[in-house]
């Protein structure tokens, strides 16, 4: 990973149910990059996909010298299948796209350009999101998260598709964590961001695997992954409720020195037992997450692991 890289564009495109857009994708990507004048190639990273994909990319890596296959022995994930293809590009400048035909090949010039001008990441957000509310909802939370949870200032651009210099890998080429979030990892290797809206598609010729609930888990995986802030949250909920506890013993104290009946307010009392039940709960389940990655990472489990080609079983 440390040798020179070449002048060129290296595009990474994890691939999952996909064989009815693969070869349409393909087609876009030549015509748009007709013109550039380095060298190019496209890595398609089969994600295990139960569908017809695998013998689609292998076709098209024979037909094709400048596209490479790469197979997963299992699923591992979208985050996963673009670690696996940044690792292996080749050139200087590296894209990342879907394989769903939403991201337009058209747009990567202009994502190169605003490379050229200096910025070390671009992402291409859509102009206008063309999912359901719930999803939408979703999707902002998980960007919220990435601006104030993990210090991502641009999160509001962050999109699938992206331009960065691949040189940037060197930042987590020691990274192992079968959690993998690309975004979280570029911001370790640099704070030079920006942002090129382009027009999405929506005829992309299937539904996308990312649902609300996936896109929670997914949102909850990440901030407990990469970040202290909920263990910080539990925390100043556990010094919030000593105090309203505290200040509630005083009240019944100074209640009854006047005369008051301390029994009264029994109501009052039993909820707020609960609350701080829920609090120990919440702080526990906090806890327990924690645990739970640090578990994952003890057991040596790698992001994703390839297949091997069959020149190399021969």
């Amino acid at each position: 990973m440390n040798a020179p890289l070449e002048s060129g564009l290296s595009i990474v495109v994890p691939v999952y149910r996909a064989e009815a857009t693969l070869r349409p994708l393909v087609d876009r990507i030549e015509q748009a990059l007709a013109e550039f004048p380095h060298p190019f190639e496209l890595l398609l990273v089969n994600d295990n996909s139960p569908d017809g994909s695998a013998a689609i990319i292998d076709t098209l890596a024979t037909e094709t010298p400048w596209i490479r296959g790469v197979h997963f022995m299992r699923n591992y994930g979208q985050h996963n299948a673009i670690l696996a293809g940044v690792r292996q590009a080749r050139f200087n400048r590296l894209v990342t796209m879907d394989d769903d035909l939403q991201h337009p090949p058209e747009a990567i010039p202009a994502l190169l350009h605003k490379l050229d001008e200096g910025f070390d990441v671009v992402y291409a957000p859509p102009l206008k999101e063309y999912h359901g509310a719930l999803r939408d909802a979703a999707s902002r939370m998980t960007k919220t998260l990435l601006k104030h949870a993990l210090g991502i200032t641009v999160a509001r651009d962050v999109a699938s598709f992206r331009a960065f210099r691949t040189d940037l890998r060197e930042a987590f080429a020691d990274y192992h964590n079968p959690a993998v979030f690309i975004d979280v990892l570029l911001t370790w290797a640099t704070t030079s961001f920006t942002a090129v809206p382009v027009q999405h598609e929506t005829d992309s010729g299937g539904a996308s695997t990312y649902t609300f609930g996936k896109l929670l888990l997914h949102a909850l995986n990440m901030v407990t992954s990469f970040s202290t802030l909920p263990l910080r949250i539990a925390s100043l909920l556990g010094v919030g409720t000593v105090l309203f506890g505290t200040a509630l013993l005083v009240y019944i104290v100074i209640e009854w020195l006047l005369g008051g009946n301390p029994v009264r307010g029994f109501t009052m009392l039993f909820s707020m037992i609960v609350i701080f039940s829920g609090v120990q709960l919440l702080s526990l389940g906090i806890l327990g997450e924690y645990l739970a990655r640090m578990y994952q990472r003890s057991m040596g489990r790698p992001p994703y692991v390839i297949k091997p080609s069959p020149q190399s079983q021969t």
